[in-house]
């Protein structure tokens, strides 16, 4: 359950920062709906991330969800804003992958 919640509050914050750059993507000022939805969904994320806090330890638990995080960010620039996804950021990210999946594991 621990690793459920950390997808989706990582989903939650990556999607919220996906709203964050539409709010002032199209604009020169900020865009008030992208903006509430960036807030409700980092709340949303906050939310996910309190409750694997109660089952995990502080580190494991926050690396868990900021190395997804910064994966599906990633993922979504690439697919969404036409990203680069360079050789050495496709590595960085999958060091990043190993490094939390070697935390869980010692953790659980």
């Amino acid at each position: 359950m621990t690793f459920l919640f950390a997808i989706l509050a990582s989903l939650s914050f990556a999607t919220g920062g996906i709203f964050m750059k539409y709010a002032n993507y199209f604009q020169g000022t900020a865009n008030l709906r992208p903006a509430l939805a960036t807030y409700l969904l980092f709340l949303v994320g906050a939310t996910f991330q309190m409750v694997i806090m109660r089952e995990a330890e502080l580190g494991v638990a926050y690396v868990l969800v900021l190395g997804l995080e910064s994966l599906f960010a990633v993922l979504f620039g690439f697919l969404l804003f036409k990203e680069s996804l360079s050789l050495v950021k496709a590595a960085a990210i999958c060091l990043v992958v190993i490094g939390i999946a070697l935390l869980h594991a010692d953790a659980g």
